[in-house]
């Protein structure tokens, strides 16, 4: 199966399906509301309003793994992100993006693309500290570590890069323009 194969549960009782994203570059990010990531929602949201027209799609899949830093009802998640950083790219249901509940969407996407490391700075360094008593094998598997990890998938469906949350965004914003 491909990128395309796959929906994903929206907000109003749905389906998304992938395939309506076919020829366009699409970022997928597991968000969350109350995390020290969240910010860069402001961020995911300047791209979306610069490459929206060039094909740039951004999929917002809460999930509440991570420290429980996701509460609330999808209508209040929906709430806070249009209030606060005025979202407009599509939000979808809040999932599970690990372990035996996580959607198929997700395994597919960590088969695509593993992890590879935190780089560096004070945010890596706490996650790097913190991981270890959560998951003492984290570095060698492929799971979803925190909130606002990201996928950037090509206009032909490929997953052609992961993004740590501590990646700079201006590196993701590169890879997207690259990419459109």
């Amino acid at each position: 199966m491909g990128f395309y194969d796959y929906k994903v549960a929206d907000t109003k009782g749905g389906e998304k399906d992938l395939k309506d994203f076919e020829g366009k570059v699409v970022l997928v990010v597991n968000t969350a509301t109350g995390c020290g990531f969240t910010p860069q929602y402001k961020e995911l949201e300047e791209m979306y309003e610069a490459f929206h027209d060039k094909g740039l799609e951004i999929l917002d899949i809460p999930c509440n793994q991570f420290a429980g830093q996701t509460p609330g009802t999808d209508e209040e998640i929906h709430e806070f992100c249009t209030l606060n950083y005025n979202t407009r790219f599509p939000q979808m249901k809040k999932v599970d993006v690990n372990g035996e509940t996580q959607i198929p969407l997700y395994r597919f996407l960590k088969e695509q693309q593993g992890f590879k490391g935190f780089g560096e700075g004070k945010m890596a360094d706490l996650l790097r500290d913190m991981l270890p008593k959560i998951d003492p094998d984290y570095e060698k598997n492929p799971e979803i570590k925190w909130n606002f990890t990201k996928f950037l998938v090509d206009r032909k469906g490929n997953v052609i890069a992961r993004f740590e949350p501590t990646t700079d965004m201006a590196e993701v914003r590169k890879a997207v323009e690259a990419a459109l």
